[in-house]
């Protein structure tokens, strides 16, 4: 295809406006919108991943919109593979197309390619979501500084996901996470632009508040209930549902669960922020 064919990426913070833009772009150059999200793909997940409205999936074909279940196993290295296949189906069809989401994982997976990594363990990875969840994320993080120092020091070691993934590899083939990332870029023939949002931060926190008292309102509590005997999947290890698990099972008030959806919403688009300056 060479360069005649683009993708357009749309990406920025939560709360940004990319859903918005990427509706309009759509219309523009008559394209679908290819999410890079990696929680609206849950169809189980209708009001806490912000998904697109009724109206805007209406207005555009949208794919990884609601396209697999909490109880798949998915990963980047899946969807790099997905959504490649389908991205060269449509652009038999189209000269442009429009991506939108705020995964950096899965717009690097898309765009670069990702080190071709051992496949998951499942039973492995779900005794260390037990352990996770028994004793916390500490243990984890120390057993891979201990197995994998360099993984330990580049990974967010905070994210029990890439903590758990890491020490995964690590116990499962004897050899360090690291090790498997050494592979370079991959190149796509098509050409890749990107469009970064980057409101003022205050009024990205004032949207970032507003939006989830919306989700309140329209009923992500109950949402969440119904998502509780689920809670230990790593589908639902997501800002939004494990506070208010945290209230189900009385570690605060529900006040208290909002208010610390509200704050960790902020930090996680911070941390988005800068993941994409890489950009």
């Amino acid at each position: 295809m060479g360069n005649s064919k683009r993708l357009l990426v749309i990406t920025g913070p939560t709360a940004s406006g990319k859903t918005g833009l990427a509706v309009e772009k759509a219309l523009e150059y008559g394209s679908p919108v290819i999410s890079c999200d990696s929680r609206q793909i849950y169809r189980e997940l209708k009001i806490g991943t912000a998904p697109p409205t009724a109206e805007q999936l209406a207005q555009v074909k949208h794919y990884f919109i609601f396209s697999h279940s909490i109880f798949d196993h998915y990963t980047a290295g899946k969807y790099e593979l997905e959504a490649l296949e389908l991205i060269n189906e449509l652009f038999l069809t189209h000269d442009t197309l429009i991506m939108a989401g705020g995964s950096g994982l899965y717009i690097d997976a898309l765009c670069n390619g990702i080190d071709d990594f051992p496949e998951s363990d499942l039973v492995l990875r779900k005794e260390l979501t037990q352990q996770l969840s028994e004793e916390g994320l500490a243990p984890l993080a120390a057993k891979l500084k201990l197995l994998d120092p360099e993984s330990y020091e580049a990974i967010d070691i905070k994210n029990p996901q890439r903590v758990m993934r890491a020490l995964e590899v690590c116990l499962s083939t004897g050899n360090k996470f690291s090790s498997y990332k050494t592979s370079p870029s991959k190149r796509r023939n098509f050409t890749i632009d990107k469009i970064i949002l980057d409101p003022p931060r205050e009024e990205l926190y004032e949207r970032i508040n507003h939006r989830v008292d919306e989700m309140m309102a329209a009923g992500l509590l109950e949402e969440a209930e119904r998502m509780y005997p689920h809670r230990d999947l790593p589908s639902l290890n997501t800002v939004g549902y494990k506070e208010l698990f945290g209230y189900f099972s009385g570690e605060h008030s529900l006040d208290e669960a909002v208010d610390l959806i509200k704050r960790n919403t902020r930090r996680y688009a911070k941390r988005q922020m800068t993941w994409f300056r890489r950009y």
